[in-house]
């Protein structure tokens, strides 16, 4: 696994198992065979095609697009929209988006509930 500990700036695209504990300013495409554990922030968009894996601990200032063949675990913050156009999102529930949550062309979208205060609190 590629593990980046720095701060990288232009658009990339990852290919292989990578791990981003950094940040990235330009926009992020993960294509096929990529496996992307995003721990630090993208000052741009994220964008998931075919064969892609991504799990969110971090921050995406842009938007998150995903297309079908694709699973993202998101578990951080997008301050845009995220777009799920026939893949598989997950957003757990530490996972905040800012904008909204669109799932077109019969993706699958999994929204865990944030956990209630009792009311007495």
């Amino acid at each position: 696994m590629k593990e980046v500990r720095e701060n990288l700036v232009g658009d990339q695209v990852i290919d292989q198992k990578y791990e981003l504990w950094g940040k990235i300013t330009g926009d992020v495409r993960v294509i096929d065979g990529g496996k992307f554990y995003m721990r630090g922030s993208i000052y741009g968009d994220l964008i998931v095609e075919f064969g892609g894996r991504v799990h969110i601990f971090g921050h995406v200032s842009g938007n998150l697009h995903m297309f079908r063949g694709t699973k993202v675990i998101h578990s951080g913050i997008i301050s845009g929209n995220a777009t799920n156009n026939g893949g598989r999102l997950y957003i757990d529930r530490l996972g905040q988006v800012l904008g909204r949550v669109k799932t077109l062309n019969k993706g699958e979208t999994i929204i865990e509930p944030k956990d209630e205060l009792p009311e007495d609190a």
